[in-house]
C-alpha cells in the first residue's frame, strides 16, 4: 500500500507544538518528508532539544502518523534551528513583533493608544494581538468591551493555557479577564514577573504580525520582566506637550535605551496636544502647551508618530467599548489612523536597519 503524503500533513496538523499551541504544520515545522516502502521519514526543526520537549513531540507525531497509517513505520529525526533571529531566541517564533507602550506617568491616556494602535494596525491588513501588563490598572477590557469575561483554558500535553478572548478582530489577553473588577492587585516583584510570563508564555497566541504591551507608567518589575521575557521590538512613548510630562517620559525612555536593554524607541505618540470642540472643529485650544512630543522625538533620535487631540469622541469610545478609531473619518479616528500606520512604518524601517532584539538579562 502507497502512503498517501497529503494524508501524513493532514495527520501532523493535530500535532501541537507544546511550547506555542500551534500545529506543526502552520508552525512549518516539518522538513524533508519521505516515504519509503513501509517507512515514513521526516524531520522536526526546533528552537530547542530539551529531552521533555523532543520526547513529547515525537510521541505525538507517531500516534497521529499511526492512525492513518497503522502499518507504518514512522521515524522523526529531530534537529535544532541554527539561524540566530528574533523568531528562534523568542518564546513567541510565530509572532513577527512586539511593540512596547509606554510612559513616564499615568494619565497621559497611555492605554488609548496602545487599543486604537493595535486596531489601527489591523485595520492595515496585519493580525494582531494585545496584552494589557498594566497589572496594577488594567483599563483594556472596559476599553474593548470585554468586562466579565474569562479567557478559555486549553490542556496542551497536560499544561494548561490560555486562550485570548477576542475584540474587533484582535487577540486579547489581560489580567482583567482573572480578577473581579474591584479587586485590588497586591503583588510583589517575583509575581508580577510570573503574570508576564504567563501572558507569553501559557497563552495560545495565533500567528501574528504584532503584539501590543500596554506596559504601566514608570520603569519598574514590569518592564524588566517584559524584556527578559521577549525580544522587543521597539518602545513607543506616549506624552502629552507639557513639560512635566516630557521630564517624566524622558526617564521611562532611557531605560529601553539602556546598554543591556537596548530596545530601539519606535516614535512619540503627543495625546491631547489640543483640544477641539465637535461643533468647532477647527479650533484648536492649546490646554497642555505645545512642543513636548517633537523635544521627546528629538532627546529619542527617533519620530513625532502622531499628535491626538482631546476630543469628547476619544472618551466616549473607551467607556463604551468601541474604540474612537473605529468611527472612520472622524476627527480622533484620522489621527490614530495616522499614528498606527506611522507605527509600522517605523517597524518595517527599524528591521531593516537593526539585528533583531535579543532577550536581555537584567540584574537588579
Amino acid at each position: 500500500m502507497a502512503f498517501d503524503k497529503g494524508k501524513i500533513v493532514k495527520a501532523l496538523t493535530k500535532v501541537t507544538d507544546p511550547n506555542t499551541g500551534q500545529d506543526l504544520i502552520t508552525m512549518n515545522m516539518v522538513r524533508d518528508l519521505e516515504v519509503d516502502e513501509a517507512n515514513i521519514n521526516f524531520t522536526l526543526e526546533l528552537p530547542s532539544l530539551e529531552g521533555k520537549y523532543k520526547s513529547e513531540l515525537n510521541f505525538a507525531c507517531m500516534a497521529a502518523v499511526q492512525e492513518v497509517y497503522p502499518e507504518a513505520n514512522v521515524n522523526v529525526h529531530m534537529m535544532s534551528k541554527t539561524q540566530q533571529s528574533q523568531q528562534s531566541t523568542s518564546a513567541l517564533p510565530h509572532v513577527k513583533n512586539i511593540i512596547a507602550v509606554a510612559s513616564g506617568k499615568g494619565g497621559v491616556g497611555k492605554s488609548t493608544v496602545a487599543v486604537n494602535l493595535a486596531l489601527g494596525l489591523k485595520a492595515l491588513g496585519a493580525k494582531v494581538g494585545l496584552i494589557d501588563a498594566d497589572l496594577y490598572g488594567p483599563s483594556i477590557p472596559t476599553m474593548l468591551g470585554l468586562q466579565g469575561q474569562r479567557p478559555k483554558i486549553q490542556s496542551v500535553y497536560n499544561q494548561p493555557k490560555m486562550v485570548p478572548l477576542e475584540a474587533h478582530g484582535i487577540s486579547v489577553i489581560s489580567i482583567g479577564f482573572i480578577i473581579e473588577p474591584e479587586q485590588a492587585v497586591v503583588l510583589r516583584g517575583p509575581r508580577l514577573s510570573g503574570i508576564i510570563k504567563q501572558f507569553f508564555n501559557d497563552t495560545i497566541w495565533p500567528q501574528l504580525d504584532y503584539i501590543v504591551v500596554d506596559l504601566p507608567p514608570g520603569t519598574g518589575d514590569i518592564q524588566l520582566s517584559l524584556v527578559q521575557t521577549v525580544p522587543v521590538t521597539g518602545a513607543v512613548m506616549v506624552t502629552t506637550p507639557q513639560e512635566v510630562s516630557v521630564v517624566d517620559a524622558v526617564k521611562a525612555m532611557n531605560m529601553f535605551l539602556l546598554p543591556n536593554v537596548n530596545v530601539p524607541i519606535l516614535g512619540i505618540v503627543e495625546n491631547m496636544s489640543w483640544f477641539t470642540p465637535k461643533e468647532l472643529p477647527n479650533n484648536k485650544y492649546y490646554l497642555f502647551g505645545e512642543g513636548g512630543g517633537k523635544k521627546l522625538a528629538k532627546m529619542s533620535q527617533s519620530v513625532l508618530l502622531g499628535q491626538v487631540p482631546i476630543v469628547q469622541g476619544i472618551r466616549e469610545g473607551g467607556d463604551s467599548g468601541k474604540p474612537a478609531i473605529l468611527e472612520e473619518g472622524s476627527i480622533p479616528s484620522n489621527a490614530l489612523m495616522e499614528v498606527a500606520k506611522n507605527v509600522a512604518r517605523q517597524v518595517a524601517l527599524r528591521n531593516e536597519m537593526l539585528g533583531p532584539t535579543q532577550v536581555v538579562n537584567v540584574k537588579s
